[in-house]
């Protein structure tokens, strides 16, 4: 180990920092941050330190006094290489900690690429070797360590004596906030109820004080998995495709986003399709009540968003009315990520105000919609499951008012390596479609739009 990990109190202590441009600045924001007094030494600044908290300016070049009772040294001069070299020797013949920016040669210490959760901070160092691998580093753990980890951290710190005064062997203590990390307190905070997270640890809390266990508390995850890319997976959708002990998964979710479920995790297929339904909606509601009941952590991961077009909505209800936990996390409806995979903006200044969603799913072999609200100008409409009903939502159009040369397209599998574009007009969209032989899942997008694809296109192949 060439550099000893160490994690500095900088809280009221005067830290200085050489340097007037924007590394100087960046050095500055991260003192500040920890809590410490800064005096920045420089002739001028450059106006990144308007985005600093208050600090001392010393309107100069440095000299050898302003040293004096200082904790640490940041140089950021990389104008001058003689002018950090006499500050970094100034520092170190004094035995202050000096930090050069992008010359380790001359430092004391290096700073790492930091994950900041506070209280929970992770710092990554290649010791000065490779700084962009330790930055590429970060950023994946960036995406793997909840925005609010910090906040369990604080109500861990919160609770911590008392833990330890009401439960004196460590054994036991040790067991109880594993408890508390991995299960039911921790998803709370998590997901922002920090009322009932304090619920949770006071039962977890009175059960161990009576020696006794407690019965895992079931919860239900109401996952958006997006239009089919697992790249525009939330962060949080992520963390709890790896919690869940069992999931109940929709026919539009791909393969793609079910390998990054949990991998000993139970799986049950709840598809739905026209005219092949593998369970009724009321079953499948059912069926998450139970399984949370049972105590189990349930992940219902739905294509798109589960509250467009998703009928998530009536699955909570039934959660909400016999008392089951829930969370819901929102994902990329296919109406936004297809459009945005197939070059067409759904609103533009020159061409759509405004958008409008609608389904295409029939209901006795017909499509109910306010057909006259839909052919209005400057407006772009989306319409989800729309292969199967085309012909007849176009004729409906059509008979309506609609132009016949309005531009269509349909978006076939769309954000997926597979995805397909056709695109036409109302007159000739249905038989263009019928030749490309589309197999869905689909959205239609009907507007002047939709003529930008030509030189907005960037995904995909076109037909």
């Amino acid at each position: 180990m060439q550099h000893l990990p160490a994690f500095l109190d900088l809280k009221d202590r005067p830290v200085l920092v050489v340097g007037g441009q924007a590394m100087a600045s960046r050095r500055c924001a991260m003192a500040q941050r920890a809590g410490a007094n800064v005096f920045v030494v420089a002739p001028e600044l450059s106006n990144d330190f308007e985005r600093c908290a208050p600090f001392t300016h010393i309107t100069r070049v440095f000299d050898a006094g302003d040293l004096e009772g200082v904790s640490l040294v940041y140089v950021a001069c990389d104008e001058d290489p003689e002018y950090e070299t006499r500050v970094a020797k100034s520092a170190q013949d004094k035995g202050v900690l000096v930090n050069v920016a992008d010359r380790s040669d001359i430092s004391s210490f290096i700073m790492p690429s930091i994950v900041d959760r506070s209280p929970l901070v992770v710092a990554i160092s290649s010791g000065g070797a490779a700084p962009i691998l330790a930055r590429m580093l970060r950023a994946k753990l960036e995406s793997l360590v909840p925005a609010a980890l910090g906040k369990l951290a604080s109500f861990s710190g919160k609770y911590r004596d008392r833990v330890k005064q009401a439960i004196p062997d460590i054994t036991r203590r040790r067991r109880l906030w594993e408890r508390v990390v991995d299960g039911a307190v921790a998803e709370s905070i998590l997901s922002g109820n920090v009322d009932l997270a304090e619920i949770r640890m006071e039962e977890l809390l009175s059960a161990a004080q009576a020696d006794q266990d407690i019965a895992p508390q079931g919860e239900v995850y109401l996952v958006g998995s997006g239009p089919g890319d697992p790249d525009l997976l939330t962060f949080k959708a992520l963390r709890l495709m790896q919690r869940a002990d069992v999931v109940l998964h929709d026919r539009l979710v791909p393969d793609g986003v079910l390998e990054l479920v949990r991998r000993d995790a139970d799986r049950i297929y709840v598809g739905k399709k026209q005219g092949d339904h593998s369970m009724r909606q009321e079953d499948i509601s059912l069926t998450l009540v139970r399984l949370a009941q049972e105590g189990k952590r349930v992940l219902r991961l739905k294509g798109g968003d589960p509250f467009m077009f998703g009928r998530g909505g009536e699955e909570i209800e039934m959660l909400a009315s016999e008392g089951v936990s829930f969370q819901v996390v929102p994902g990329i409806s296919a109406g936004n990520g297809c459009a945005a995979y197939a070059g067409i903006p759904l609103t533009h200044r020159d061409h759509a105000q405004a958008c409008v969603f609608v389904t295409g799913h029939t209901k006795d072999g017909k499509v109910d919609l306010n057909w006259q609200a839909l052919i209005q100008p400057n407006q772009t409409v989306v319409v989800y499951m729309g292969l199967v009903s085309l012909a007849q939502v176009i004729g409906e159009l059509l008979t309506h008012g609609a132009q016949p040369e309005l531009p269509v397209a349909i978006v076939d599998k769309g954000t997926r390596v597979d995805q397909k574009v056709v695109t036409g007009t109302l007159e000739n969209i249905v038989q263009k479609a019928e030749e490309a032989d589309l197999t869905g899942p689909a959205i239609v997008i009907i507007g002047s739009v939709v003529a930008l694809r030509d030189q907005l296109t960037w995904y995909g192949s076109t037909s």
